[in-house]
């Protein structure tokens, strides 16, 4: 293996290892939100979208360059089966159709997964920013209830006031209770907007949950396909090395 080849391979692990790190379900989103918050992060993000472009483009070319180089040794390995006059010819190029093969393999899966781990980086993100407005959303409506069973209660005191003393300038209580209701309505109509807003938050998190599972349910098919490739050609070398 070249070495430029060995480098997409390196590249290709590189990229199951960390695909596999970001699908621990142990690990919540807030986490891997707080490891991209890093000021590290922050430098590289500038350059982050032109390498990305960068790395893509570097796997398409040697994508195409394997696609072109199966074509060429398919073409000579008809043309080799069909004259038996060479044998060590024959066997040359099936070597070469074999190396162009895998190094197809190598770079299509490199290109797919690189634009799988960004695509995962992006739904984690979002996910754990969903979260965070989800808790403070949470904690806005519990205090809004709060707010509204307090005025409520001391609606009732002054109610109950107002009944064992039979005393007292009623106008000013009828006022008061005015307000308080007013300032209940109030807060029932932000309690009814931040219990909206809570459930809209709510169903994205399952929908992006959904697409999670899904992405990873894909990653796992790609991975049991890789695997089986990886064996094909462990058994492809060692019939050569016979």
């Amino acid at each position: 293996m070249t070495l430029q080849w060995a480098a997409v391979a390196t590249f290709l692990y590189a990229e199951i290892g960390l695909i596999l790190a970001l699908c621990l379900p142990f690990i919540p989103p807030q986490r891997w939100q707080k490891i991209f918050m890093f000021p590290l992060w922050g430098k590289i993000a500038t350059y982050w979208n032109k390498a990305f472009l960068t790395i893509i483009v570097l796997l398409i070319v040697l994508f195409l360059d394997a696609v072109r180089e199966v074509k060429k040794y398919s073409i000579s390995h008809g043309l080799e089966k069909s004259s038996s006059n060479n044998p060590s010819a024959y066997e040359h190029v099936q070597m070469k159709l074999f190396r162009a093969q895998r190094n197809l393999y190598i770079s299509g899966f490199s290109l797919f997964l690189w634009l799988v781990l960004r695509r995962l980086v992006t739904l984690i993100t979002q996910l754990s920013k969903e979260l965070g407005i989800k808790g403070v959303l949470k904690i806005q409506a519990d205090n809004n209830n709060d707010a509204a069973k307090k005025y409520m209660e001391e609606n009732e005191r002054l109610k109950q006031a107002l009944e064992k003393t039979g005393k007292g300038d009623e106008q000013k209580i009828d006022s008061e209770n005015k307000n308080l209701v007013e300032s209940v309505e109030k807060l029932k109509a932000e309690l009814m907007k931040t219990s909206e807003a809570l459930s809209k938050v709510q169903n994205e998190a399952v929908t992006m949950k959904k697409q999670s599972e899904s992405l990873s349910k894909e990653y796992d098919r790609l991975l049991n396909e890789h695997t089986q490739l990886q064996e094909i050609l462990a058994k492809s070398e060692k019939k050569k090395d016979l």
